[in-house]
């Protein structure tokens, strides 16, 4: 009946009003049950599931807590890979659009290690995740625990500390009621358009287990407000000014757009001005493939088209995007002399970059902001034309890149995107994250809806792709949702597979097969590596890695895990396996060998320069021709101030 007794001082800290006794674990899992969050006057669970690997650090603590709240108050989600389980809260905040998260606990030592990975690839992406580590003993009553590292010059370090850089929040619950302010701090961190990413809660082992007297208002129900600020008047005009003095103007589309739910205004805004719209990995799909504006994919990996208007662009309205090396094909792709920047972005940071105006506030009310103030702007009717001109020529490009030789043809991997083209609609989804597949895809793909297009191109982790998928279906249950894969980067990381086996997660799983990183093996190429390293193969009378394919089956693999497998060797069978993966409702796996990695994308060439040093003093001449190739790029580089 404690609730019914008078409001007494815990821990020196006056209590008012009603309290509830509860562990420390289970005062969070409460907590976390009733956080919202709310845009356009809709709200959403905040934490809508928690994933967990339990050890000794959180299963007497988070584990028993989660048992004793029951799944209608947190579902659990059982995980096989503490990285993967962030993956998974990943792809499903990214669907969610950044209103919904997950959380995912471990114990201490290798399972929280384990999470460093997947807590970067949030962060850099701006994706919401809460992670929930154990720690070691707050009162230290055997020192050090098993799995403790000792650092010998700080006793309150511990693993968890590896979090911190790739960390938006961090802190270390050392007593249960620090745990009130460090989780309110948490929660506004997830909800921070302009600072969300990874969060940690270290838990002490022993701090989860305690029992406090928790004020009944910690456990109210909060709705966390998405804020959508304005831009500023100032800051308006001077872009105002720009853009109405721009004959050749650009907008490169990046993943604020996506995340700001301003496509329909983007796409009504480049209809009015005739400004085309080029797109970063995380911004395609923020105007669909048949837009008349949209020019495709801009940088290394981007099209023709969009590359070819960059170079000659005198103004460049970024929206939502952070400018990496990919995008500016490392600051060698805006050419005109006088190109000046316009930087739309909710982050301060972002909006400063390329030497650009800034114009700091939400993706959708900063361009319908600019949309009212540019009324009346429209780019000269030549320059609409040539914008026409260079997409149907690029879609010309694509066409020959998906059409196969014969249906009795083994596919190039570009191939195997036409073939999965003529299927999908709008309701399917695409993940991918690393390899040669997303130059392909950001060359080749066309976007029929603007959630549609899931590449991870902000860390490029290999291993993504599978428990992402989860994680996105969990979002989007009943959408046909596909997890891109090569060889390489299955090997990296398949295990979730059987978590999408236990729960029925119908997702589809295509590898392609093709002996080796390909991408790397390419870049090895042109950097005078020779693909050193990068296929896999026995090793050869000569030492090197040149004998014959290794006889590894990952169908069998997949088959092993769970999975329903549909092999494929000609293109005939893949159009069939596609129809019939897409039918199904269990976990199915599309198996299918490509072309050889010398051959194995077939799309155009990159469009743009990447810049991956080359050995400045070599013997072998494919290094020696590498570095002549590379100073004759590099001259073209310039800083934007």
């Amino acid at each position: 009946m404690e609730d019914l007794l008078p409001p007494r001082p815990r821990g020196g800290i006056p209590v008012t009003g009603t309290t509830r006794r509860l562990t420390t674990a289970q005062a969070l899992i409460a907590f976390l049950a009733r956080q919202y969050t709310a845009r356009d006057g809709v709200n959403h669970r905040l934490i809508a599931a928690t994933w967990g690997i339990f050890g000794h650090g959180n299963v007497a603590g988070i584990g028993q807590a989660l048992l004793e709240s029951g799944p209608d108050t947190m579902p659990f989600h059982q995980g096989r890979n503490e990285q993967a389980m962030v993956h998974a809260a990943v792809g499903h905040a990214r669907q969610s659009g950044r209103l919904s998260a997950h959380a995912v606990t471990t114990s201490i030592g290798p399972g929280a290690t384990n999470l460093v990975t997947g807590a970067a690839l949030a962060t850099i992406n701006h994706l919401p995740v809460l992670l929930l580590p154990g720690d070691t003993f707050a009162g230290r009553p055997a020192d050090p625990v098993l799995q403790q590292l000792e650092v010998p010059y700080a006793g309150d370090v511990s693993v968890n500390d590896c979090l911190r850089p790739v960390s938006r929040y961090f802190d270390r619950v050392t007593r249960p009621e620090a745990l009130i302010p460090a989780a309110l701090n948490a929660m506004g961190v997830l909800t921070d358009p302009a600072n969300t990413g990874a969060v940690t809660l270290a838990l002490p082992q022993d701090v989860q287990a305690q029992a406090y007297d928790w004020p009944e208002d910690f456990f109210r129900e909060r709705v966390w407000q998405v804020r959508a600020p304005a831009v500023d008047p100032d800051e308006l005009a001077g872009a105002v000014r720009e853009l109405r003095q721009a004959r050749r103007p650009l907008i490169v589309a990046g993943g604020g757009v996506r995340h700001a739910l301003a496509q329909d205004v983007l796409g009504a805004f480049a209809e009015d001005t005739g400004i085309p719209v080029a797109s970063t990995q995380a911004g395609k799909g923020a105007l669909l493939h048949d837009h008349p504006r949209d020019v495709g994919g801009i940088g290394h990996t981007g099209t023709g088209a969009a590359d070819e208007l960059a170079r000659t662009a005198d103004v460049v309205l970024g929206v939502g995007t952070r400018w990496t090396d990919f995008t500016t094909a490392s600051a060698t792709l805006f050419q005109n002399p006088d190109v000046r920047f316009v930087n739309l972005n909710v982050r301060p940071a972002d909006a400063l970059k390329m030497g650009g105006r800034q114009l700091v506030g939400d993706a959708r009310t900063g361009l319908a902001a600019l949309h009212e103030a540019l009324k009346g702007y429209q780019v000269p009717a030549a320059y609409e034309a040539e914008c026409g001109r260079l997409k149907a020529a690029w879609e010309a490009r694509v066409d020959a890149a998906y059409t196969p030789a014969s249906d009795d043809a083994r596919p190039t991997q570009a191939q195997v995107l036409g073939v999965l083209d003529t299927l999908v609609t709008g309701d399917d989804i695409l993940i991918n994250a690393a390899g040669s597949l997303p130059g392909d895809l950001h060359k080749l793909w066309r976007t029929r809806s603007r959630d549609q297009y899931h590449v991870e191109y902000g860390y490029s982790c290999m291993g993504y792709e599978i428990p992402a998928a989860i994680g996105v279906a969990l979002a989007a249950p009943g959408r046909p949702v596909w997890a891109l894969v090569g060889d390489g980067t299955y090997l990296m990381n398949p295990t979730e597979i059987v978590t999408a086996v236990q729960e029925n997660i119908p997702i589809k799983v295509v590898i392609l097969q093709n002996h080796g990183y390909a991408s790397i093996g390419g870049l090895s190429d042109a950097v005078g590596g020779e693909r050193f390293g990068t296929v896999y193969r026995f090793r050869a009378p000569d030492g090197t890695y040149g004998g014959a394919p290794l006889p590894v089956d990952l169908a069998a693999n997949a088959a092993s895990l769970g999975m329903l497998v549909l092999r494929a060797e000609t293109v005939r069978d893949l159009r069939e396996a596609f129809a019939q993966a897409r039918r199904s409702d269990v976990p199915t796996c599309v198996y299918v060998e490509t072309e050889t990695p010398d051959t194995v994308s077939g799309p155009p060439p990159a469009q743009a320069w990447w810049d991956v040093p080359v050995a400045e003093t070599a013997t072998r001449t494919s290094a020696v021709t590498a570095r002549e190739e590379y100073e004759r790029h590099v001259t073209a580089r310039r800083r934007h101030l």
